[in-house]
């Protein structure tokens, strides 16, 4: 497979920043509220393109979301926040008997998923007013990596609850970096209304994980005759947890 270097997304953005930031603030936007906690809300969809060591142990890139919140205060461009990303890098299923005594009679679907939880402290620097408010961020937190195995009805009904879950393997590393990207209003409420603007909004992170054991996908080799998972089975890898993440959400400031 060849090697995705999606590094280089944040190039343009982060030779755009310094020229966008000034052509923000030069726009004839009304003031922002000086004496008052300005809030804002982002959703975003977001891929995983895993670095070096970590890259070698995933085959594909994750996919998942984050959801971000921070607060403004006065005409201050600091915007201080937490970010909530997470993050599925592989999934498996397998169809085996309920059990040993009814045998294949009944069947169960075993499914499990990789997947990665990101909690991190953030702050930013933004423009306040203009249509386009590129920014610069920095990140400081954690990764929870884990792997997970559901047992469910084959009838695969949607929204169904399954069976039985269990956590087969977790760790923890910190987690540090940087991000660019840039928020593109697409609607401004005048200036009473408690909502002040809803945007675009496109970015790219680069968040280091120092090293963690974790289960690549297919990490957990076979289920056994009775929908059970042997430990020794497990294909445990340890490597630096580094991302590169592009996002593109929808952001909205109160």
């Amino acid at each position: 497979m060849p090697s995705i270097r999606p590094v280089w997304i944040l190039v343009p953005l982060l030779l755009g920043v310094p020229a966008g930031l000034q052509h923000a603030t030069a726009q004839s936007d009304p003031a922002p509220r000086p004496d008052r906690i300005q809030p804002e809300v982002s959703l975003n969809f977001a891929l995983g393109f895993p670095t070096g060591e970590f890259q070698d142990n995933i085959d594909d890139p994750g996919f998942g979301g984050s959801l971000y919140g921070g607060f403004q205060i006065g005409q201050s461009p600091v915007v201080i926040g937490l970010d909530l990303g997470f993050l599925v890098y592989g999934r498996s299923q397998q169809t085996v008997p309920f059990s040993q005594t009814i045998g294949p009679a009944v069947q169960v679907d075993v499914v499990t998923t990789n997947s990665i939880v990101q909690p991190h402290l953030t702050a930013r620097l933004q423009p306040q007013d203009g249509m386009f408010r590129p920014y610069l961020a920095g990140f400081v937190g954690f990764k929870y990596l884990f792997t997970e195995t559901d047992v469910r009805d084959d009838d695969r009904r949607r929204g169904q609850e399954p069976i039985a879950s269990t956590t087969n393997f977790d760790d923890f590393a910190f987690s540090g970096g940087a991000a660019a990207g840039m928020n593109i209003r697409l609607y401004r409420a005048p200036i009473e209304k408690a909502l002040r603007d809803v945007s675009l909004h496109l970015g790219v992170q680069y968040l280091y994980g120092q090293e963690a054991e974790y289960l690549a996908e297919g990490g957990i080799e076979d289920v056994n005759e009775n929908g059970r998972i042997d430990d020794e089975e497990l294909d445990i890898r340890r490597s630096q947890t580094t991302l590169i993440q592009p996002q593109i959400g929808v952001t909205v400031r109160f």
